[in-house]
């Protein structure tokens, strides 16, 4: 089942290559005005989201096409430039911090902008998608912050980028309501509110409800990063700046300092467009792939003037790493999912490594979320989740970082007692350089060292989790309770890429059951036979989705993608 690195190179630059036309016919260098469009798709069904307009205005396409007339070309190049160091991993050239950018990480006299107001104390973040309800939950919830996420925990259906963009839009103005259709209404009733950090889609997706027209004429989808972006940062600005906080932004999926350079760019030019002061911007970076582990000072200086911290992302961390080492031999098979927690030695690296890069840069370096989640109706599963969240939160705060994610409100109050008990009255720890800490390369990439089983209950769960999570995925819904754990899109590809990684290499089982295609095909009927069908129910769609990206001989680097365009 080994994956041909050019059948996937070849392929994924053929997705990654923008529609094309016909140049105008009137003369070899002329050429058009760039523009954006909402495609006939996008039209119709942004014609059901009750003021769609106020958010696709003319103004503010154009400022999405300025966008994508100067950064488009830069984003297709850096794709291609992932697509080859997946080869070359492929090929068992492993990443490595690089010479030739020795000189940032040895100066020591730099250091980031830090953060911005409204950003000083960050010890709990809730995270969430964008919807109305969850985000006036969020913003009652009591966390330092609220991630607005319009990537892993949101499906990006039309009606929930566009819901997201009006939710965001509304808030600042004072406007953020909701009703349910039971009557019950929602409203913003905190006296402090989190502050808002907004994670746009990496760069891997596309919006395929915009259409971009390139000054040669080529039509191509938007890039999904570009139009959260530029879309939040062109209505919002403005508010927000005047509110006392500021346009703050997660950026996700980053795999090399060129990319960050690439957001960084962005921004300079975002802020002269709209006239607002350079620096005014501040990003907070997921380092959630092997590739960007290597790079983390790199990617600190280039987005130094707009930076405020890293986030240690961990779920799509642990699929980077299936996703890198897949077909590299036995020994880079990863156990069962729960068994590979943040203190095996490689994850144990990867997060000191953070703390101490951040610190002596002037930036915060945030935790990940721990995937448990309470039950209001099961105190014993309450109880356990409580427990499993105070001692992962314990061992944040401990080992030096500023502050946390959270899932849910009811965790908020117990991962914020782990950082009252460190920090005290101050908003962070960065002044704890961790000197001590010294991380190798060897060390990041001692993934053979993990040990674990996998066991015939860990496949059944990753088969059962990956098509429940995409069914529900499918039905517009991002962020999934699932056996009383918070399931996303990362959390799906590291269960989908497991199952891939161990028929691959032909794993048996600790029972002494071999993982082949007619076992998968088996668990996957168990599974949707357990579940209880409902009118509506995207169960078929899911098991085509799970088939794809799971038990074909080429490995999609992302579920969503071929999902979103096949689907939504």
């Amino acid at each position: 089942m080994n994956t041909t690195p050019t059948m996937t190179l070849e392929r994924e630059r053929a997705d990654a290559a923008p529609a094309r036309r016909p140049a105008p016919a009137t003369g070899s260098f002329q050429t058009v005005e760039p523009r954006i469009e909402v495609a006939r798709s996008g039209a119709e069904r942004a014609a059901s989201v009750d003021r769609a307009d106020e958010i696709l205005t003319p103004e503010a396409l154009a400022f999405l096409a300025a966008l994508h007339d100067r950064f488009a070309g830069t984003r297709h190049e850096l794709l291609a430039e992932r697509l080859q160091t997946r080869v070359d991993a492929a090929n068992g050239r492993d990443p490595r911090f690089m010479p030739e950018t020795a000189w940032i990480r040895d100066d020591t006299s730099w250091r980031v902008a830090g953060p911005g107001p409204g950003l000083e104390d960050r010890r709990v973040e809730i995270t969430g998608p964008t919807d109305r309800k969850m985000a006036i939950n969020a913003l009652n919830s009591g966390a330092k912050v609220w991630l607005a996420d319009q990537e892993d925990a949101t499906s990006p259906t039309w009606e929930n980028v566009i819901g997201g963009q009006l939710t965001l839009f509304d808030f600042p103005r004072g406007d953020l309501a909701y009703t349910s259709p039971e009557g019950k209404e929602y409203r913003v009733t905190a006296e402090e509110t989190p502050t808002i950090v907004m994670r746009p889609r990496g760069w891997h997706l596309v919006e395929k409800h915009l259409t971009f027209h390139d000054r040669a004429g080529r039509a191509m989808h938007a890039s999904g990063s570009l139009v959260d972006f530029g879309l939040y940062f062109f209505h919002n600005a403005t508010a927000l700046i005047a509110a006392g906080r500021g346009p703050y932004f997660y950026l996700p999926k980053l795999e090399s300092h060129r990319e960050a350079k690439l957001w960084n760019d962005i921004f300079v030019f975002a802020q002269r467009e709209l006239g607002i002061p350079q620096g005014t911007i501040r990003a907070t970076v997921l380092i959630e792939t092997i590739q960007a582990a290597f790079q983390m000072d790199e990617i600190l200086y280039e987005l130094r003037d707009h930076c405020a911290g890293l986030n240690a992302g961990r779920w799509d961390y642990i699929f980077s790493i299936v996703k890198t080492f897949r077909s590299r031999g036995r020994r880079w098979v990863l156990p069962d999912r729960k068994a590979i927690t943040m203190t095996v030695p490689f994850m144990r690296a990867y997060t000191e490594l953070l703390v101490q890069t951040c610190h002596k840069r002037g930036a915060h370096a945030i935790g990940g979320m721990s995937a448990f989640i309470p039950n209001r109706r099961d105190p014993e599963v309450t109880e356990r989740a409580l427990a499993a969240v105070a001692a992962d939160k314990r061992r944040e705060a401990g080992d030096g970082f500023d502050g946390t994610w959270v899932a849910h409100p009811d965790l908020i109050p117990t991962a914020r007692a782990e950082f009252d008990a460190v920090l005290g009255d101050r908003p962070n720890q960065v002044g704890r350089l961790r000197d001590d800490v010294e991380v190798t390369a060897a060390e990041l990439l001692d993934i053979p060292s993990i040990g674990g089983e996998v066991t015939e209950a860990g496949v059944r769960d990753n088969v059962s989790i990956a098509i429940r999570y995409i069914e529900s995925w499918l039905r517009g819904t991002g962020a999934a309770a699932i056996d009383n754990l918070m399931e996303d899109a990362a959390t799906a590809e590291i269960s989908r890429s497991q199952i891939w990684q161990w028929l691959d290499n032909n794993t048996v089982t600790a029972e002494g059951t071999r993982i082949d295609q007619t076992s998968i095909v088996r668990l996957m009927a168990e599974a949707v036979a357990a579940l209880p069908r409902f009118e509506g129910d995207r169960f078929d769609d899911a098991i085509s989705v799970f088939r794809t990206v799971a038990l074909e001989p080429e490995f999609p680097t992302f579920l969503t993608v071929g999902a979103y365009a096949r689907f939504l």
